[in-house]
């Protein structure tokens, strides 16, 4: 795959989660989650204070059909921040999964309990 096809494959998985935080969040505005652009440092989406209220996570995502999961995830925690960091990966013909520290998951499941 050429360089620009993989970009391309990359900004759709970034355009995708966009798009769900969009759908999923709908007081927010177009201008409150963005798809950055391919080679920027930083995270893959880029949340305004408001989105970052609603999806505290900062992702990067990795649309690729072999990965080094543990070196995404540290690349997602470097460019965090405050937010907790997210690994969204995908693969050809397969669903995109997320990956994320067990500690913040077990406290994000303990919320939605609440």
């Amino acid at each position: 795959m050429n360089t620009q096809s993989a970009k391309a494959k990359g900004r759709r998985l970034q355009q995708t989660v966009r798009d769900l935080i969009l759908e999923t969040w709908n007081v927010l505005e177009e201008d409150d989650v963005r798809s950055t652009s391919m080679g920027a440092g930083g995270m893959d989406v880029q949340l305004s204070p408001a989105a970052q209220k609603k999806f505290p996570f900062a992702v990067e995502c990795k649309n690729v059909e072999k990965l080094n999961v543990y070196n995404a995830y540290e690349q997602a925690t470097a460019n965090c921040g405050k937010l907790e960091p997210l690994l969204v990966m995908k693969k050809n013909r397969k669903k995109p999964l997320v990956v994320m520290d067990l500690e913040s998951f077990m406290e994000l499941v303990k919320r939605a309990e609440q």
